[in-house]
Order: C-alpha cells, then structure tokens, then sequence
C-alpha cells in the first residue's frame, strides 16, 4: 500500500482591491476592520483607470496608504501588472496578466526573493510554462461570472483538481467568488482565492466577508 499524502494546508483568501478607491484614507479605515476579522493571506493592487489600464497614480496613491498597514498584519501586498512599482512601493510581489511582462523578465527583474504572480485562465499549459519561468502561484479562472474584469474565459473545477494532484506550486481560483458558492472551489483544490466584489460589496459589510470566508474555510479544512 502507498504512504497517504499529507493533508493539503487550509486555503487562505486573496483579497484583491476594488478597481477605484474614490477616498484612500475611508477605504484604510475598512481595510483594517478587514484585516482584524480573520486570516487573509495577500491584498492585490489592482486599480484600473477607465481604458481598463493600470493607473499608475491611484496604485501609488493606495499603494503609500496600505502596503505597510497590510504588512504589518502579515499580509502580502501585491501589485497588479507594474513590476516597476514593487521597490518603489515596499510590496511583496506583483501579479502578471495573460499578456504582462513575462515572468522570466520579471523574476530577473526583481530577484529570487519576490513573490511573482501569473495569470493562467483555464490553460494549464501556460500555468506549467509560468511555474518553469520562475513563478510562485499561477491564477485559473474566471469560474463564475464577474463583473470586476473584462475578458475573462470560463474554467472548470478539474482544472484545479488535475493541478493540485500533479503540481507543488500554489493555485488561486479567481472570478465571481463569495462565500456561497467557494466551496466546491476549495474541495476541488484551490490553494488561495482571490476575492474582490465578494468581500468588498458584501452584504452585511466586508469584515463579515472575511468572516464567513474563513469559517468556509475552517470548515472544509482537509477535504480536499
């Protein structure tokens, strides 16, 4: 008989920003109620401009109000797509797009000790390509719906299943999650799950997101 494998540690939220923050200082006040109301494992910068870009002066903006503060909670901050504005801002790492920086580019870039990002849709191909180049998570998604980001592609459960069961780099499912319908995401193997309009539009508030998130969590620990 083979050895069992190890359970697969617990899956963690990746809070990922809202796309504007028409008042930085407010929006820092919510972030740490966020913060205080459970785990959370990486906050994303992603604040687009309205050509659906990266602007580049809000990132700063957000990025001055909230890196330290999410640090200091040890929190990961990440910034969406801009290499360029890890050093300047103290964050953590950055996230690359389908169609960003190459990762190979960005690992040489910004050193081995940088957290680096990729997007891989429903490809798996592109997410093995992406962990060769020197990535630390690779990103499927979009599996639901989302109004948060255009262009997105649908992916199936199996995409994770297929991953946890032969890869040791971490996976995040991304698109349209909230705390209702998570859970077949984190039975089927998702590492992390990146999280904007569910946390931040929830209902009764986003510490309650975080919350409900993490009793999920808590929840289906070792099921997968």
């Amino acid at each position: 008989m083979s050895p069992s494998l190890p359970p697969r540690p617990r899956t963690r939220l990746y809070l990922i920003t809202p796309p504007q923050i028409a008042d930085v200082a407010a929006f820092a006040r919510t972030l740490g109620a966020v913060l205080s109301a459970g785990d959370v494992a990486s906050l994303q910068l992603r604040l687009k401009g309205a050509d659906g870009m990266t602007d580049m002066q809000a990132t700063r903006e957000a990025g001055r109000a909230l890196t330290a503060m999410a640090q200091e909670a040890g929190v990961a901050v990440l910034v969406n797509d801009v290499p360029d504005l890890v050093r300047e801002l103290g964050a953590d790492g950055v996230h690359l797009g389908w169609t960003d920086m190459p990762v190979k580019t960005a690992r040489n870039l910004l050193g081995p000790d940088t957290i680096i990002g990729a997007t891989a849709k429903n490809s798996y191909h592109k997410a093995m390509q992406a962990g060769e180049d020197g990535a630390d998570y690779v990103a499927f998604g979009a599996f639901y719906p989302t109004a948060t980001k255009a262009e997105t592609v649908p992916a199936e459960l199996e995409l994770l299943q297929v991953w946890q069961a032969a890869m040791l780099i971490p996976c995040v499912a991304i698109g349209g999650i909230t705390a209702q319908n998570a859970a077949p995401l984190v039975t089927a193997g998702a590492d992390f799950l990146a999280v904007s309009n569910g946390v931040w539009n929830h209902a009764e508030g986003p510490a309650e997101a975080v919350r409900a998130f993490n009793a999920l969590f808590d929840q289906l620990e070792g099921a997968a």
